[in-house]
């Protein structure tokens, strides 16, 4: 699926990309980012693909590199969106854990084409465009670990390193735009299903009134990590 075809619907990610010129230079970027890489496509390259002359690029993007942060930008902003609205939901830290990995994994394969080139490239960003995006996916990481830290807290999650688990879930759901094929043999709702049965696993959620047994004894026998 290309980066134009994704952005049918009512979440459409470049609705916010005016003019119109702007945002068919961004969709072309997006794909030629993802086919060849950043350091192997050229401005000429975007420039064909949007049906415009390589000077016409440069009245809306001074740098291929910021045409880069504006994707990568834009990306990271709309996946913390997802993350936050399933975090901040009211309910037990299980149910936003796995709301928040179903949406995740979601995004990321129903946008894999645009999710690629928004995690797989933040190397090639400049230092000053980097870091604003790398404080974007600390914002990632702190709601994530939030979820599972009030999990712990509550006696939800058997978690001995919160960090360490977060790292891992985020990972998990992140890989999904690298391998993900929309001719698969799963939907983006499957995955994101199989994938928010694992990380409740990975955290070993109880079931509401399980006796949540001495401190990193995991689930009881019976409970959501047993095996069958």
């Amino acid at each position: 699926m290309s980066a134009a075809e994704e952005t049918t619907g009512e979440d459409a990610p470049w609705g916010e990309v005016t003019p119109d010129a702007a945002r068919r230079l961004l969709v072309a970027a997006v794909d030629a980012f993802a086919e060849r890489g950043y350091h192997a496509t050229t401005t000429r390259d975007i420039a064909g693909r949007a049906g415009m002359s390589p000077a016409a690029l440069y009245i809306h993007y001074k740098t291929k590199e910021e045409l880069l942060h504006r994707i990568s930008k834009l990306g990271h902003e709309r996946a913390l969106s997802v993350l936050e609205a399933e975090a901040d939901r009211e309910g037990a830290a299980a149910d936003r854990l796995a709301g928040a990995v179903r949406s995740f994994v979601r995004w990321h394969a129903e946008r894999h084409t645009t999710a690629r080139v928004v995690q797989y490239e933040l190397d090639a960003l400049g230092e000053e465009h980097r870091t604003e995006i790398v404080a974007l996916r600390r914002r990632s990481d702190a709601v994530v670990r939030r979820i599972i830290g009030e999990g712990v807290r509550d006696g939800e999650f058997d978690v001995p390193d919160v960090p360490g688990t977060t790292l891992a879930v985020l990972s998990l759901c992140i890989d999904v735009a690298r391998w993900f094929n929309g001719q698969g043999s799963r939907t983006p709702d499957e995955v994101g299903e199989l994938y928010a049965g694992l990380v409740l696993r990975m955290v070993g959620a109880r079931s509401p009134g399980q006796d949540p047994g001495p401190p990193g004894s995991g689930p009881a026998p019976g409970g959501p990590g047993a095996q069958k």
